[in-house]
């Protein structure tokens, strides 16, 4: 499959990639309980292309919001019964704190959820369309779990995706791959930080 990437975007589709005043960056899960085992990209690239972002969304006025799981006793999330162990959790002291890098401001709209995707259970849905926003850029860890499932959720919700495919990775190469190639170019499209950090209004 064969998509845009990089410097090969037309100036035409770059004016018309997204309007500032109607898109939200939204990341996904960049918290201290991060490790270290991702592919194609580290958790380093995905959390500096993600703070290059929000940094640049800022700078435009835009409405940045940061997604984070937190629960104090963890009594308020989901526990199906399973056919894997689910791998554990790294959880340090501060383990749902964002990480420093993302520079979290005091204009940054703040998440908690207690599951894989962002609009459950939350106000996102809600303050996005009293903000008047269409679109949504997304990036985080890890691609076929948070940021996908937020993503299948914008989507029933009537979004228009941008996936900022090099400011997210997955816990394999696989996984990444699939919704990659797969699911994201169903539902949205997909560009690199630097198409983004590029559009004009």
């Amino acid at each position: 499959m064969n998509l845009p990437q990089g410097n090969q975007l037309k100036g035409e589709e770059r004016e018309k990639l997204l309007d500032w005043s109607k898109t939200s960056l939204v990341v996904i899960d960049l918290q201290k309980w991060i490790g270290n085992q991702y592919a194609p990209y580290s958790a380093e690239t995905v959390i500096a292309n993600s703070a290059k972002l929000a940094l640049h969304f800022r700078n435009k006025g835009a409405f940045v919001t940061l997604v984070h799981v937190s629960s104090k006793d963890f009594k308020d999330m989901p526990s199906p019964k399973l056919d894997i162990t689910p791998p554990k959790l790294n959880l340090i002291e501060g383990w749902d704190e964002f990480v420093p890098e993302l520079g979290v401001t005091e204009t940054d709209h703040i998440i908690s959820k207690k599951q894989w995707g962002a609009f459950h259970g939350t106000d996102l849905d809600l303050q996005l369309r009293r903000r008047n926003i269409d679109t949504i850029v997304l990036c985080g860890i890890a691609s076929g779990i948070g940021v996908d499932t937020t993503a299948r959720e914008a989507f029933q919700h009537g979004y228009h995706l941008i996936f900022a495919i090099d400011a997210m990775t997955g816990f394999t190469k696989g996984e990444h791959e699939h919704v990659r190639n797969i699911i994201f170019p169903r539902i949205g499209r997909i560009r690199t930080t630097e198409d983004i950090l590029l559009a004009e209004p």
